[in-house]
């Protein structure tokens, strides 16, 4: 869950604008409006809405920009709509705004499940500009109160069972912290002390005859680290491709890109063996790089053990991995992650949807990591729902606003490729087998019972014309019985 304050705006509030047109285009929805009075509500007009803003704010002329504007995201669908309204409510309580009229809006037009928050910073009772000196930190903390309020989820106890992993150096942990969300940094006031920041908040600060190295050779764990490492290098992809994260610069305002003097594109180094022995044993093996450069080296992560190891303690990197010059966007390669890949029948299905669907992107076998993990029951249930409606309404979609492909497999079978749920599973399997069969037949099952009906009309018809001929004929000869009952009378004969 991450937070981002936008630059404040002026006395037009823009970000209502916004907002209002992502509603307009069925990609955003307004979740909550609060502390606004009664003739301002849910079905009033955006410019109600930015006159009540503005009428708050033009009471104080040295506020020029007095627009609050704030992102809350969660990654892919991690929370509901319902669960990031409730996180958006609160957090602007522990910003100090939640006496302010504010709009929450939730936007579905991203991977990421995300909501936007506008209101003023005029404080409406005092008429004073609302205290925002390092209003960035205070979000990261606002947003770090918020989640352990909520979720129970504190900062301070997962650094600390952090700390108690052994080390042998000052850069080990380093690259543990850093793994973990964290940075470590000299203490300005106190070269003998270290400040551990998250968020560019600072967590703790740590006096240097804290920390404690570990220099222990030849245990146990290191043998049985090594045994794993040989075996699972043969069941699983040991090819390591680069990954560029570039959403830090995308992100930027071309005044901020100016500003800014280091805009490198960050460089990491993955593959599919790393994420399955994280996975499965607990074992994180973080590659050292300079640049853009192949690593040079790596690091072992034993979570089960709370320890670290020099990776080519254990084994040289080049006999466990094979380095390619491959290279894929990171964030094609969280949503590629975040795919329920079960076989290689999956995997050969999303390469073929992605050659077809994003032409940016080489996506190769080994890109693709396996995943079998079954997604939660509600994203389960919704990928279902979502995909019935699909293909009941066919016909009336509008192709540019699919989040759902159907596509045949080398095993002959089709699947339902969900690309907002990073979904894919056989389709009679997801729909259940009346479904299946509706989609199957494009006519439909009304026009098959019409054409039934028809049918079995055609046959009452025929032998209603039949009948018609046989009684004419019986009258032609003379008789108006049924010429079967003479037949009847010549049997009864024989048998006597």
């Amino acid at each position: 869950m991450i937070v981002k304050i936008m630059d404040p705006a002026g006395s037009s509030f823009p970000g209502v604008h916004y907002n209002d047109k992502k509603i307009d285009k069925g990609t955003g929805e307004l979740m909550l409006m609060k502390n606004f009075p009664s003739f301002i509500n849910e079905s009033s007009r955006k410019e109600e809405v930015k006159n009540y803003l503005r009428a708050i704010s033009i009471g104080n002329k040295k506020v020029v920009k007095p627009q609050f504007h704030a992102v809350i995201s969660t990654k892919f669908q991690g929370h509901s709509k319902e669960e990031i309204t409730k996180i958006a409510e609160n957090f602007m309580d522990e910003m100090k705004y939640g006496g302010q009229p504010f709009i929450v809006v939730f936007h579905s037009d991203t991977d990421n499940n995300h909501a936007h928050i506008v209101t003023t910073r005029v404080d409406r009772q005092t008429g004073k500009k609302i205290n925002d000196s390092y209003e960035r930190l205070k979000a990261q903390k606002a947003l770090s109160v918020t989640m352990e309020k909520l979720y129970g989820q504190k900062p301070e106890e997962e650094l600390e069972k952090l700390l108690n992993y052994k080390i042998s150096s000052l850069n080990q942990l380093a690259t543990l912290l850093n793994r973990n969300g964290y940075k470590i940094g000299k203490n300005t006031n106190d070269e003998n002390s270290f400040n551990i920041l998250k968020n560019g908040v600072i967590q703790q600060t740590l006096s240097g005859n804290q920390i404690v190295f570990d220099n222990s050779k030849n245990d146990k764990r290191a043998k049985q680290i090594k045994a794993i490492l040989s075996k699972y290098k043969e069941l699983y992809s040991n090819k390591v491709f680069k990954v560029e994260d570039k959403r830090h610069q995308e992100s930027m305002l071309p005044k901020e890109k100016l500003r800014e003097n280091d805009l490198k594109i960050k460089i990491g180094f993955e593959s599919e063996l790393q994420k399955k022995l994280k996975d499965v044993f607990g074992i994180d093996m973080v590659f050292h790089h300079k640049e853009d450069k192949n690593p040079f080296g790596y690091t072992v992560i034993d979570h089960k053990t709370g320890k670290l190891y020099k990776g080519s303690d254990i084994m040289k990197m080049n006999d466990v991995f094979e380095f390619t010059s491959d290279k894929l966007d990171k964030k094609i390669f969280e949503i590629l992650k975040d795919y329920n890949i079960r076989n290689q029948e999956t995997k050969n299905i999303l390469i073929e949807f992605f050659k077809k669907n994003n032409q940016e992107a080489e996506i190769k076998d080994f890109m693709l990591f396996e995943n079998r993990g079954k997604k939660d029951l509600e994203t389960y249930r919704r990928v279902q729902f979502e995909l019935k409606d699909f293909i009941r309404n066919s016909k009336n979609t509008n192709d540019e606003k699919k989040d759902i492909s159907i596509t045949t497999g080398v095993d002959g079978n089709l699947y339902a490729v969900h690309t907002r749920f990073h979904y894919v599973g056989e389709l009679q399997q997801l729909i259940g087998e009346k479904e299946y069969q509706k989609f199957l037949n494009p006519k439909g099952v009304n026009e098959m019972q019409t054409e039934n009906r028809t049918e079995n009309n055609e046959k009452s018809e025929l032998n209603k014309a039949i009948n018609e001929m046989l009684f004419e004929l019986m009258k032609s000869s003379g008789t108006a019985k049924d010429p079967a009952e003479n037949e009847f009378k010549k049997r009864r004969k024989k048998r006597r």
